[in-house]
């Protein structure tokens, strides 16, 4: 079965930067799309970013785009999330996801990582 492990959370202040990766063991990188999803305290797990096999489709959720850029290696089995100018309400623990297509729905994801916090503050 496969496994992710994210790293590269932390505390930033507000309109700085982050970088999150994730990397992938157990399976075929390449044949999984790969997605970025968010959970802050009380809330839903709300998509982030999502990326096809090959990385020719990109999807991103309204509430980050043009700030969030997401991108893999399958050459390394990683997925990356660029986060920059980031806002308080970005605050939350961000998981690494893989499934069959680029979806904006958890349950289109079989696999998941651990999770890794992410904190703006101002």
């Amino acid at each position: 079965q496969a496994q992710l492990v994210e790293s590269g959370g932390g505390s930033v202040q507000a309109g700085g930067s982050l970088r999150l990766s994730c990397v992938a063991s157990g399976g075929i990188f390449s044949n999984y799309a790969m997605g970025w999803f968010r959970q802050a305290p009380g809330k839903e797990r709300e998509f982030v970013a999502a990326i096809s096999r090959r990385g020719i489709t990109i999807d991103y959720a309204q509430s980050v785009k043009g700030r969030f850029t997401i991108s893999r290696d399958n050459a390394k089995n990683a997925v990356s999330l660029q986060m920059n100018s980031l806002k308080p309400e970005d605050t939350a623990v961000y998981y690494c996801a893989a499934g069959s297509v680029v979806s904006y729905d958890v349950v289109s994801y079989a696999f998941w990582g651990p999770g890794s916090q992410v904190t703006v503050s101002t």
